[in-house]
């Protein structure tokens, strides 16, 4: 099968190659997805899962990608839950090759059913996105109806979903982002929307909850905005200050079926819509990982057309 592969960690993007991989196996409780369209995050190249596997041996050549809309091919011993030839989209291991590849082995659980009114590029949108969004808002910060959030990277895969979320709930919402995002995080419904290069952060005022997808100064500074018992949520790095008398919280997303069958009834129903900022063929991958070309919201592989 043809897949993106990766050997060498200094080479970064550069080295991302259009390999012939071996079919996959598939373990206790996998299943194999044939892959229509994959998601990526563009810093998973750095993430040490993407080269060594849970044991920390090296598991080069590997493939990356964690998002993925398909079906499924073959089911692994002890399977349940997922039959061949159903629609599916989710989540792929960490330590595990990933979903740029025509096919790919996952555990079930981490698989939701796709109804098939939904195509496989937007549903390849949701699963790190969505799941990071809900997870970081309502899992972590508890955010409630009539509270301030401000959430950065507004017009983003995991932003702009989290600021659909956040006005679904009767939240308050500031976002932020570059002077282009103002008018998508705003249709999103922001009410509130902060030029990060132009706008002072601080004129905001107090918030009962910030969702950082940026880190550093952004983080920090965005600390002091939270009033007491708020909650700052960040997935960027682990915090090193906290809010006065307040929570800082760091964490990585989980795969949930539930919530992900969840996410897209929301999409079928029109109230969520994930910002997709393009699809590329499986071939360009390298140069969608490419951290200089910026579109909003998220990039997607097509693999393979739906038959």
């Amino acid at each position: 099968m043809e897949a993106i592969t990766v050997r060498d960690r200094d080479a970064g993007v550069g080295g991302l190659t259009l390999t012939d991989m071996p079919y996959p196996h598939a373990a206790e409780n996998d299943v194999i997805v044939r892959v229509h369209a994959a998601g990526f995050t563009p810093g998973e190249l750095d993430w040490p899962a993407t080269w060594t596997d849970r044991a920390g041996h090296d598991r080069t050549p590997s493939i990356p990608g964690h998002e993925l809309s398909g079906v499924v091919v073959e089911l692994g011993y002890g399977t349940t839950g997922l039959t061949v030839g159903q629609r599916v989209f989710g989540l792929t291991d960490w330590a595990r090759n990933g979903s740029l590849a025509e096919y790919t082995a996952v555990e079930a659980r981490n698989l939701a059913p796709l109804a098939a009114d939904i195509d496989h590029a937007v549903a390849a949108a949701l699963p790190i996105s969505g799941l990071t969004a809900w997870q970081a808002l309502f899992d972590h910060a508890h955010l409630a109806p009539g509270q301030t959030v401000l959430i950065h990277g507004a017009a983003g895969g995991v932003g702009s979903i989290a600021v659909q979320l956040a006005r679904e709930v009767g939240a308050h919402v500031i976002g932020t982002g570059r002077a282009d995002d103002r008018d998508l995080a705003l249709a999103l419904g922001a009410q509130t929307f902060v030029d990060l290069d132009a706008d002072e952060l601080h004129q905001v005022g107090e918030v009962d909850v910030v969702l950082d997808v940026i880190g550093g100064d952004i983080l920090q500074r965005s600390t002091n905005l939270v009033r007491p018992g708020g909650t700052v949520v960040t997935i960027a790095a682990p915090p090193t200050v906290a809010p006065k008398d307040g929570r800082a919280v760091f964490f990585v997303v989980e795969p949930d079926r539930v919530r992900l069958m969840d996410l897209a009834q929301r999409l079928r129903s029109g109230r969520l819509k994930p910002i997709i900022g393009g699809v590329r063929p499986l071939h360009e991958t390298a140069s969608a990982f490419a951290r200089h070309q910026r579109a909003p919201g998220k990039t997607i592989i097509q693999v393979a057309d739906e038959q």
